[in-house]
């Protein structure tokens, strides 16, 4: 495959995946792990399918101070001037926003596209064709995003409302103008956008040229978007450490959906093209089971190593995920978690609440479980 000559890609890795808990923790999230047995952590799947459209000298990586050792750990391809270590999270603007002004320092107006490090996307070859398409938009200064084409009526994720087409020379064969972003919606207005055609999966992916994305911030955010050219400026530099020390607490925490991509939306900026590919967030851990093939039995199954030490009888639906033998009896659609510290039973129906049981070890001051 061919990459993209002037496609750089982003990708923010950070947060702690606490609906993933007792496995992803604060010290080592859900992007460092290997969730699906695959022998590839979640950031470094997300790696394998840039690489072909950039090669490994174009790829950025912004992550936490606590975890850039292991994300350098996990992925030498990437050389460290690539590896972006934030003092603190400051939410995705900041950090898209920080690599953008770092990458156009260095080169110029470039392409950049920004992609989780968490996510899971098997149809890698439908994933490249639609970042092809984004770049035709984004090159004719769209912010540009890629939504997915809904395959249930989700109340887990934001939608992305559809217009008309683009003229070819601007969108390419499948960009549509953005109407308008809305959020997490309940189950009937969540089937009522399924059945009006037009919307898709928020999925925040964005690709866009540095100018555009870093003008429109500059003109929205104006104090974050001179803090963030104010510590690009020093970032090769030896004053580095004392400029992000000094700024980057300073900076608005703010995602960039809010930042960016709604206010640009209203004023006819932002398009969006189809990802008519297999993608999953692993938002949860009833995510994650779809992603796992069942046994003859119609169990899930996740060890850390060798063959799964599990028991099933009368238990359809179950994932577990252990790496001690664990006994599952009557019990359907159950999800069973065993780490050397913690054990996680609920079902997949509950799966969304495994937050609050993080919530609530915090309030009573067990961080050391979190």
């Amino acid at each position: 495959m061919t990459p993209i000559d002037d496609l750089y890609a982003i990708v923010p890795a950070g947060g702690a995946g606490t609906r993933l808990w007792p496995l992803s923790r604060r010290s080592r999230p859900k992007f460092l792990l290997d969730v699906l047995g695959t022998g590839r952590t979640l950031l470094q799947g997300t790696l394998d399918r840039l690489l072909p459209l950039t090669g490994p000298d174009r790829v950025v990586v912004v992550t936490g101070t606590a975890h850039a050792a292991a994300v350098a750990e996990q992925l030498p391809e990437v050389g460290v001037a690539n590896l972006v270590a934030e003092p603190s999270p400051r939410d995705s603007m900041a950090a898209i926003g920080l690599a953008a002004a770092i990458l156009e320092r260095r080169h110029g107006s470039v392409l950049v596209a920004s992609f989780a490090a968490d996510h899971v996307v098997p149809d890698v070859e439908g994933f490249h064709t639609a970042v092809r398409h984004a770049a035709v938009a984004a090159r004719a200064g769209y912010v540009t995003t890629i939504g997915i084409t809904p395959t249930a009526p989700s109340t887990a994720f934001g939608y992305i409302r559809s217009g008309a087409p683009l003229e070819p020379t601007e969108g390419g064969p499948t960009a549509r103008a953005v109407v308008e972003f809305v959020e997490k919606p309940d189950a009937e207005t969540a089937a009522g956008y399924l059945a009006s055609g037009d919307v898709a999966w928020n999925a925040g992916m964005f690709v866009a040229r540095t100018d555009v994305l870093l003008g429109h911030l500059e003109r929205l955010q104006p104090p974050l978007a001179a803090g963030l050219r104010e510590i690009a400026a020093a970032w090769d530099t030896a004053e580095r450490e004392e400029v992000l020390g000094r700024v980057w607490p300073t900076l608005t925490r703010i995602a960039i959906d809010h930042a960016i991509a709604e206010p640009v939306a209203a004023t006819g900026g932002v398009a969006v093209v189809p990802g008519a590919f297999t993608w999953d967030d692993v938002g949860d851990w009833a995510s994650l089971a779809t992603l796992v093939s069942p046994d003859g039995d119609g169990v899930r199954r996740v060890s850390a190593g060798g063959a799964s030490p599990v028991v099933a009888i009368d238990a359809p639906g179950a994932f577990v995920s252990a790496d001690r033998p664990v006994a599952v009896v009557g019990l359907r659609d159950a999800v069973v978690v065993l780490t050397p510290d913690a054990l996680l039973v609920t079902d997949a129906a509950h799966a969304q609440q495994v937050k609050a049981v993080v919530d609530e070890l915090l309030a009573r001051d067990r961080s050391d479980l979190v």
